[in-house]
């Protein structure tokens, strides 16, 4: 069997037998704009109403033109929030609870899957999947969407914050505000974290079973994907059992590019290994060069340290660590009162001119 195969089935079987079962709760944010419902959900354009804020953008690659898509939710002129998702080859599904948060909020946000993802064009050529050419492509979405320092808020989580980073390191005179989120600075930090601590959280004989596995590159092995989920998954990248998984993140996890993630990720849980294009990527060096306003977003049960993520956040001048202590990888699903409520009063603190680094 095809190991993208294998991996693409694993995940299936990852997501098989779920219940939407999201927790809803009101959240307690600053006072928004005092936008009406008719004006938040009034879109600019003619187009826009005909497509429900779907919009197909054009992206100029050295393979030639593709299309991405991105859908707006509301219109707000001065907090636009842009998700950028992680994977690399996921989709912007995992961030529909997204729905039950900003609206209420007068937030405006852009779902959007990257090249490569489900809803997007798939071209098969690894020679598109490289940092500079996402970061690219983001600039070329935030031009089309008419986006700038006025309104425009970067949200990026895991490798989608990987890609929030590169982005403000490059481009970050037209942000208002930027959120990095899950995601630590530097993949051998991360690496070492995975192994010297999350390793260790495993039984003995389970951690040595899936070691073993991974040195032997055994990863169409069902057996490797079983113990992930029985013992990492649900206690690192989402706390609740399998079978409660949100249909959203499944829905997600089914459509995403094995091709894409593979290359770039790896096929290791546990860091990011073999010839993984981003194995050695690092700025720990560059991160206090962020200027903007800055929300960094680490939680307790994270696969990314914490501390760390902490630390990012004394170091770029102007930001503010928020630590969702009930979290895990997708902290918007197992901390949501901790997570949203933060993020909503960074968005607002910022438009309102009040945001200060604690």
């Amino acid at each position: 069997m095809n190991k993208y195969v294998f991996f693409f089935l694993s995940i299936i079987i990852f997501s098989c037998n779920s219940n939407q079962n999201n927790d809803s709760a009101i959240a307690q944010p600053k006072e928004n704009n005092s936008l009406s419902l008719t004006e938040y959900w009034s879109y600019p354009n003619e187009e826009m109403k005909y497509t429900g804020g779907i919009k197909m953008i054009p992206i100029s690659t050295p393979k030639g033109e593709f299309k991405v898509w991105t859908k707006t939710m509301g219109n707000n002129p001065t907090m636009k929030v842009l998700l950028l998702h992680g994977g690399p080859g996921m989709t912007h599904e995992i961030y529909e609870c997204f729905n039950s948060w900003f609206p209420q909020e007068g937030i405006e946000f852009i779902y959007y899957d990257q090249l490569g993802s489900y809803y997007s064009d798939q071209p098969s050529d690894t020679s598109l999947w490289t940092i500079e050419r996402f970061v690219d492509e983001v600039e070329q979405v935030r031009t089309a969407l008419n986006l700038d320092s006025e309104n425009f808020y970067l949200f990026g989580q895991s490798w989608g914050g990987i890609l929030a980073m590169e982005y403000a390191l490059k481009y970050q005179n037209n942000l208002k505000g930027l959120i990095i989120s899950n995601m630590m600075a530097s993949i051998p930090e991360y690496n070492k974290y995975a192994h010297e601590v999350l390793g260790p959280q495993l039984p003995p004989d389970v951690l040595k079973e899936i070691m073993e596995m991974e040195k032997n590159e055994d990863y169409e092995n069902p057996r490797y994907a079983e113990l992930l989920m029985e013992y990492h998954y649900t206690e690192h990248v989402l706390r609740k059992p399998i079978d409660q998984w949100p249909e959203a993140v499944n829905r997600g996890l089914k459509h995403m590019n094995p091709e894409v993630y593979i290359y770039m990720q790896g096929y290791s849980e546990f860091g990011i290994s073999g010839d993984a294009t981003l194995k050695e990527w690092d700025r720990t060096q560059n991160i206090s060069e962020i200027k903007v306003p800055t929300l960094v977003i680490g939680s307790s049960h994270d696969t990314m340290d914490p501390k760390h993520m902490e630390w990012m956040a004394s170091e770029i001048p102007y930001s503010d660590f928020l630590l969702c202590p009930e979290g895990s990888h997708l902290s918007q699903y197992d901390d949501q009162k901790t997570f949203f409520n933060g993020l909503i009063n960074f968005i607002k603190d910022v438009d309102s001119g009040d945001f200060q680094k604690m």
